[in-house]
């Protein structure tokens, strides 16, 4: 037989009172106050910096200016007196699908013919060719309506900026409007959305090209000024459109090996 087993409760009823327990009770629990404290604030920084990263890089993915075609214009005299080189491009440009708007105001056009680089900034453009502090940057004189006289200003003249004259050829380029459906974009705020078509008009006079007295519809009787740019057949050409934020685009092109009688040659693509 199995002896019996007695089962004996201890009785415990010892606990610590007093003053300092009470100071070790309360400095426990503003501890955790203060832990639970730093861990909300440390995940809603988190969290805020997370939502902001995550908005820049879709914008980043998502802000896209699409070159879809280019053509390049001869200077002339007449219609059998025209120059050998591309003395004016037109690029029409819009944006991809789901882009966010895009202020032209602060987009950088770099073109190179392997020889001579531009970097172009849009000639309303306040800032980026004036002293710190100024706003005196923009192309000289600049028309808020007129985009015609903004193009015949950006072909043949000069802008004078805190002493140091400027060849608006080579520092500016200018848009014009082709579809524009919600009324965003001006010459004075040049904002693009989706949907929104407009050509780019960049310089590209060289130096021998100079003489002629028009240029398309543009009357430059008072005489073209040099770009630096020589785009004579079979150059190769670079063009990058950098917006302030967003992908930069990119388009190169070869010109044909010979422009013929032609006024307007088809670059890209």
């Amino acid at each position: 037989m199995k002896a019996n087993k007695t089962q004996i409760m201890k009785k415990d009823t010892r606990a610590q009172v007093g003053i300092g327990t009470l100071i070790i009770f309360i400095a426990m629990v503003l501890v955790a106050a203060v832990a639970a404290a730093v861990l909300i604030q440390t995940s809603g920084v988190l969290q805020q910096k997370a939502q902001s990263t995550g908005k820049q890089a879709t914008q980043e993915v998502s802000s896209n200016l699409m070159v879809k075609n280019i053509e390049g214009v001869r200077a002339k005299n007449n219609a059998t007196s025209m120059s050998s080189t591309i003395d004016l491009l037109k690029l029409k440009v819009g944006l991809n699908v789901g882009s966010a708007p895009v202020d032209v105001n602060q987009v950088v056009v770099s073109i190179t013919d392997g020889t001579t680089a531009n970097n172009l900034v849009y000639a309303g453009n306040t800032k980026s060719y004036a002293s710190t502090g100024n706003s005196d940057g923009e192309m000289n004189p600049f028309s808020f309506s007129n985009t015609a006289t903004n193009l015949a200003t950006l072909l043949t003249g000069k802008t004078n900026i805190s002493g140091v004259e400027l060849t608006n050829s080579q520092k500016y380029f200018t848009v014009g409007k082709i579809r524009d459906e919600d009324g965003s974009f001006s010459q004075g705020e040049p904002v693009m959305n989706t949907g929104d078509l407009v050509t780019v008009y960049v310089s590209t006079t060289s130096d021998t090209a100079t003489l002629y007295s028009q240029v398309g519809s543009s009357n430059v009787s008072a005489g073209l000024d040099d770009s630096g740019l020589n785009l004579v057949p079979r150059a190769t050409v670079n063009i990058v459109l950098t917006p302030e934020s967003g992908a930069a685009t990119t388009a190169d092109f070869v010109t044909p090996s010979s422009y013929g009688v032609k006024e307007t040659v088809s670059l890209y693509p």
